[in-house]
C-alpha cells in the first residue's frame, strides 16, 4: 500500500478531523497537545492560522503518530507552502484543479470542498480523494442523502455546523466522516485559556464516534 493510500485509509478510519483555526500562533501547540490528549488522531491547521506551515512542522515533530494536514488550502501557492511545512494532506473549502494537481503530483491526499453535484463531479475528475461537503450544516442531512444516490461510491466528509447535537444523525445518514471546527476549538483561544477543557471536548466527540461505530 502506498503512503498516500495509507493516509487516506487512516483518515476514513478516524472518522473525525479536528480543524484548528486560531488567531494567535502561541496557542497552536497547546491546542494540538490538548486534542491529542483527548484522542484526536487526525487534525488540520488552517492556512489562515498565523505561521501555519511552521506550526504543521512543529506539530509533526511533537506528535509523529498523528496525521496533520493543512486546511483552507484555496490555491496553489498555499498548497506549496503546506508541502514545505510537511502537511500530510490538504483540505479545501473550494473546488480547485491546481490544488488537486499539486496534491496528486506530490502524492498528498486531497479532501476537496464541494457543494453542488457539478462541483462534486469536477472534484472527482480533478483527482480529489475525499469530497468535503461544505457547508454541510446549511445544506442539511436530507441534501446529503440525495447526493448519495448518484455518488454512492464516493467518500464524503461533512464540514460546517457539525456538533454534539447532530453528529449521530450524520453518521446514521451514511457520512464517512466529519470535520469539527469551532464546536471543538474556538478561534479566540489565548495562552490563558483552559486547554484541559479542549481535551474533555475531544474525548466527548471521540466517545460519540465510538458509540456510533459500536
Amino acid at each position: 500500500m502506498s503512503v498516500k493510500q495509507n493516509i487516506i485509509e487512516r483518515i476514513i478510519a478516524a472518522k473525525l478531523i479536528s480543524i484548528i483555526r486560531l488567531k494567535e500562533k502561541c496557542t497552536v501547540q497547546p491546542t494540538v497537545d490538548a486534542l491529542v490528549a483527548g484522542g484526536i488522531s487526525v487534525l488540520e491547521i488552517t492556512t489562515n492560522t498565523p505561521n501555519f506551515a511552521d506550526e504543521i512542522k512543529k506539530s509533526r515533530q511533537r506528535h509523529p503518530h498523528i496525521l496533520i494536514g493543512a486546511g483552507t488550502v484555496i490555491n496553489a501557492d498555499l498548497a506549496q507552502k503546506a508541502i514545505a511545512g510537511g502537511a500530510q494532506f490538504f483540505v479545501t473549502p473550494n473546488t480547485d484543479r491546481e490544488v488537486a494537481k499539486i496534491g496528486n503530483i506530490s502524492d498528498i491526499p486531497v479532501l476537496m470542498g464541494a457543494m453542488t453535484p457539478t462541483e462534486i463531479v469536477n472534484a472527482m475528475a480533478y483527482g480529489a480523494d475525499i469530497i468535503k461537503l461544505f457547508p454541510a450544516g446549511d445544506l442539511g442531512i436530507s441534501y446529503f442523502r440525495s447526493l448519495k444516490g448518484p455518488f454512492d461510491k464516493q467518500a464524503f466528509f461533512a464540514v460546517g455546523g457539525i456538533g454534539h447535537n447532530n453528529i449521530k444523525d450524520w453518521f446514521d445518514a451514511g457520512i464517512d466522516g466529519v470535520g469539527i471546527g469551532s464546536s471543538l476549538v474556538a478561534s479566540d483561544l489565548n495562552p490563558d485559556s483552559d486547554f484541559a477543557a479542549v481535551t474533555v471536548l475531544a474525548e466527548k466527540f471521540m466517545n460519540s464516534i465510538a458509540i456510533d461505530n459500536g
